[in-house]
């Protein structure tokens, strides 16, 4: 007889609850530092939950103590020594990319859950999701500069979206580590709550995006991401195809009809 799957060993888990999964990160003992088997892992999670037709909203949190640490310095460190950066770090990133790429393009809103310390590409992590929210006592640290290289894992992208170039370089060569309250006021975090609300927080919030229709999510995201890009010409031509297209769903034309049948 096999032995039982012991769900507790895998790097990262998944939970989904109707129309909301959650994404765990599950390396607690290492802060959920980010090594080659948790990308591998979030790799196949995050294609898992793009291709579900039923989650409108995907949560990421971390167990234990931090919500990420960043790298994971043991095999980086490991790496340099036995000059194979390149094989070893360009391996992990490739799995790890894939995640942070589904995370962009998927048509689902992604909600970062932090808590503890969210560092290096743990930061990254934090604010390549749509959106944030964090515990009174998180801490950001940017890391990267610290140990002389530059970012990954896509924050020079959720970084710049949210505060712009400047701001951006300020956080990564400036800043040696940032409170929540101060992401939020950078408009970096959409929320700040006390350490034990955080959980009951997050359900919260993740309910009241999961109300929107899919169409309505993948529309709004999809324009949003690209309304820093687009011509005007082109960002409003997007805008009129999204919302008739939206108007087609069998959800919009049941709820433009109760509006209508509340004006009568």
């Amino acid at each position: 007889m096999a032995a039982p799957f012991d769900q507790t060993a895998e790097p990262a888990l998944l939970a989904i609850d109707g129309a909301i999964a959650t994404i765990t990160l599950n390396r607690p003992a290492s802060f959920n530092s980010i090594d080659l088997a948790i990308a591998k892992r979030l790799e196949q999670i995050s294609a898992e939950v793009e291709a579900s037709d039923e989650i409108k909203v995907l949560v990421i949190e971390g167990a234990g103590r931090a919500f990420c640490a960043g790298g994971d310095l043991q095999t980086i460190g490991a790496a340099a020594a036995s000059d194979t950066i390149a094989a070893v770090v360009g391996e992990m990133l490739q799995h790890y990319h894939a995640f942070i790429a589904a995370l962009q393009r998927m048509p689902k809103i992604v909600l970062s859950s932090v808590h503890g310390s969210a560092a290096g590409a743990g930061l990254s992590l934090a604010f390549m999701a749509d959106l944030c929210i964090a515990t009174e006592d998180a801490r950001f640290t940017p890391a990267y500069a610290k140990i002389g290289v530059s970012p990954d894992g896509g924050g020079t992208v959720g970084v710049t979206a949210a505060v712009g170039p400047r701001r951006a370089l300020q956080i990564f060569l400036g800043e040696d580590s940032f409170s929540a309250a101060q992401a939020m006021q950078w408009g970096l975090v959409v929320k700040v709550v006390p350490a034990a609300e955080l959980k009951a927080a997050t359900r919260e919030l993740a309910h009241r995006l999961a109300q929107n229709t899919p169409a309505a999510i993948a529309a709004t995201k999809m324009l949003v991401q690209r309304a820093s890009a687009n011509p005007i010409e082109q960002q409003l031509d997007a805008e009129r195809d999204a919302i008739i297209d939206c108007m087609h769903t069998d959800e919009a034309r049941a709820a433009i009809e109760k509006f209508t049948r509340k004006g009568k």
